[in-house]
């Protein structure tokens, strides 16, 4: 019985940090410790708490079934579960999550080399991510060699990237911290973990959990126990790695008052490497982004990738690599504003279902996997989040706030934990007394 090495643990483990370290991972950290100043220690230990503790519960979650998103959301009905993974798929493919990748890479890289006349100018756009998605596309070809590529590549390209700039953030300090800000004066760890919340990985780790999966097979190893035990440890070799990039991230943020309050996280990485490093820092955060977009976006073409070309057997896995490649490209092209005005409200929606289904899912014993279970504590969650989803997309919904106030939580965007649990309840005794009608009627 063939085992896996530490070694190639490891370096799949460094492949899925990059695949969850995108752009937006890299520009929250920063504008949570400039705001949390005093505060940053809770803050940052409430971040790391969702934006990694989450992830690393769904890579767990996926590792325990052994299959993939799909055969986990089939608990609740084998057709929930396609109609959930394609839903999840879509969303953090070509519709959403690959162009916006493509698009932040050429907002916060590229673009800032361009004078203010091209950079608004269309074209610059297009030929980037046209080149981008090229790239991409060749990459993505021949999945068993993610784990090279990025684990043994790219991956330790941005890490020195980043080491570098936390490295001259530690030997030529910016400045004292500054007082907290906002929410983080009351109540730092709770804002930091809802900042953490709201990175949404937990919904690609969905996706990526059976790229681990598959990147461990094609080492050789087929047991199942091996397998998992090898997927949780490159799971937790990626949570260790995220958590120090965001800790070093966020403390360049509680150093940096001196260079004035920032907007965003991504207007204030700006202005800290052109301090430390003056106009060659736009290339180190160039080169920053650039890795951790495009890290990212091959994951997400890969697993998009993979399953739908799983889903049917008329079209093979390059040419929906193309496909998806190309779609990716005509999306990016609407602007970053569009899409994330598109993305948002959707996110909103099926996050908090995707983390509902991944903590059932280490409760599946105790309930004894009772469908309806997971069927009503799933639409408890989704019966709120999808007035988070109508609110952001600026669709009223005056008629219900009266009433979703009163929900526990709700204020903090967590409203829906409550008639999830209640769901879960409801279920789990609708589950049992069919389940004695069943026998009582021999059925």
């Amino acid at each position: 019985m063939k085992g896996i090495s530490n070694k190639n643990v490891f370096f799949i483990g460094l492949m899925l940090f990059s695949l969850f370290f995108g752009a937006g991972n890299l520009i929250f950290p920063p504008i949570l410790g400039q705001q949390a100043g005093e505060h940053f220690i809770p803050a940052i230990a409430g971040f790391i708490f969702t934006g990694v503790g989450l992830p690393l519960l769904a890579v767990i979650a996926i590792a325990l079934t052994g299959r993939d998103m799909q055969y986990l959301a089939s608990r609740v009905s084998p057709k929930f579960g396609i109609f959930f993974a394609i839903v999840v798929y879509v969303s953090l493919g070509p519709s959403m999550g690959i162009p916006r990748v493509a698009n932040v890479s050429y907002e916060m890289g590229f673009s800032t080399f361009l004078g203010t006349d091209l950079a608004t100018n269309h074209w610059p756009l297009f030929l980037y991510t046209f080149l981008f998605f090229a790239l991409v596309f060749w990459l993505s070809l021949n999945p068993s060699k993610l784990v090279g590529t990025i684990g043994s590549i790219l991956t330790p390209l941005l890490l020195l990237s980043i080491a570098a700039l936390f490295i001259a953030a530690m030997l030529f300090p910016l400045g004292e911290s500054g007082p907290a800000l906002n929410e983080y004066v009351d109540s730092p760890g709770i804002k930091g973990f809802m900042e953490g919340y709201l990175t949404l990985d937990a919904i690609a780790a969905l996706a990526f959990g059976i790229i681990v999966i598959n990147s461990i097979r094609d080492q050789g190893v087929e047991d199942k126990k091996m397998i998992t035990k090898a997927t949780i440890q490159a799971g937790v070799i990626a949570g260790i790695g995220l958590s120090l990039v965001y800790a070093a991230l966020g403390y360049m943020g509680v150093t940096s008052v001196s260079l004035g309050y920032a907007n965003n996280g991504g207007q204030l990485l700006t202005l800290v490497v052109q301090q430390l490093f003056g106009d060659y820092g736009l290339i180190l955060l160039a080169v920053i982004v650039t890795l951790a977009c495009l890290t990212t976006c091959i994951g997400l073409v890969s697993a998009c990738s993979q399953y739908f070309a799983s889903l049917q057997t008329r079209v093979s896995y390059g040419w929906v690599t193309f496909g998806i490649c190309l779609l990716g490209l005509i999306v990016a092209n609407l602007g970053l504003d569009t899409i994330l005005s598109i993305s948002k409200p959707i996110l909103l929606i099926i996050y908090p279902v995707s983390i509902t289904l991944i903590l059932l899912s280490f409760l599946h014993k105790w309930f004894r996997g009772i469908p309806a279970v997971y069927g009503c504590a799933l639409l408890g969650a989704a019966l709120i989040s999808l007035f988070d989803g109508l609110k952001a997309a600026k669709i009223s919904i005056d008629f219900a706030v009266p009433y979703l106030k009163h929900i526990p939580m709700y204020e903090q965007g967590v409203g829906w934990v409550i008639p999830a649990i209640v769901g879960a309840c409801i279920g789990y005794v609708w589950g049992r007394i069919n389940s004695k009608h069943s026998q009582a009627t021999g059925k």
